[in-house]
């Protein structure tokens, strides 16, 4: 593998995927590390196109395990809207999804912590908001991990982040396909913000030995995504996708 296309938590915005999975194809493989459908947008057309590319390889993310665990009343109204909309079929090609891959030899994937779907690697929650995490923390999430791998590759926080930690590996998180912004309440109260309506990827390239990273950012029918959210109900949601902002601008 040389040339790898890397994209995470789709959210269901299918024309945001369908525009970055044309911008990719010259690379060897696409990964895709989960948080694939939960939003409110268009689960099933997202479903619809990874159906139709199997040689996509995808991470299950933690709006996966919640829509295939939770029961129904548990759900937030963005997993209950994919949720509401999944056949048999569905559910068992989500719960078929592994929750880490290693796609090459030194090369670890996962949605957010190699041992928790739920905990921001390259960012850390405190009182006063979202700050980077320091390289010490993002060690100690890796876990055993750290030192057995040269290129970690996680989502989750939607924020297009790369980190060289002391050994020389990297961790590569490339934002967001789907949904720029977004608040949260876990483990406290803050918000997520981008601060433009643009889909975000990572394409990787290895071919001198090395690992390039190119964060990557482009334009899409942004306006298709919320007026969707607007029809289910969620203006907050599309405020988010035309703007990148949680707060108003």
């Amino acid at each position: 593998m040389t040339r790898l296309a890397v994209l995470s938590d789709i959210h269901g915005n299918t024309r945001a995927l369908e525009t970055v999975l044309a911008q990719v194809t010259d690379v060897d493989a696409v990964l895709n590390l989960g948080d694939i459908l939960s939003g409110a947008v268009d689960p099933r057309g997202t479903l619809d196109l990874l159906a139709a590319r199997p040689d996509i390889l995808t991470i299950r993310g933690n709006h996966e395990r919640q829509i295939l665990t939770f029961p129904r009343e548990r759900m937030g109204a963005s997993d209950r809207h994919a949720a509401d909309l999944l056949t048999d079929g569905d559910r068992a090609w989500l719960a078929n999804l592994p929750e880490t891959l290693e796609p090459a030899p030194g090369m670890l994937a996962f949605h957010a912590s190699p041992a928790d779907d739920l905990r921001y690697l390259n960012e850390t929650v405190t009182p006063d908001g979202l700050r980077p995490a320091t390289k010490a923390e993002i060690m100690d999430r890796l876990g055993d991990a750290y030192g057995a791998f040269r290129l970690f590759l996680c989502g989750h926080s939607h924020l297009p982040r790369v980190v060289e930690l002391p050994d020389g590996s990297l961790v590569v998180n490339p934002g967001s396909v789907g949904w720029p912004a977004y608040d949260d309440d876990e483990p406290l109260p803050h918000i997520v913000e981008t601060g433009s309506p643009h889909a975000r990827y990572a394409v990787l390239d290895d071919s001198d030995g090395t690992w390039h990273v190119d964060l990557r950012t482009t334009t899409y029918d942004a306006e298709w995504a919320a007026r969707l959210a607007e029809a289910h109900g969620r203006s907050d949601i599309a405020h988010q996708l035309r703007t990148g902002r949680v707060t108003p601008v």
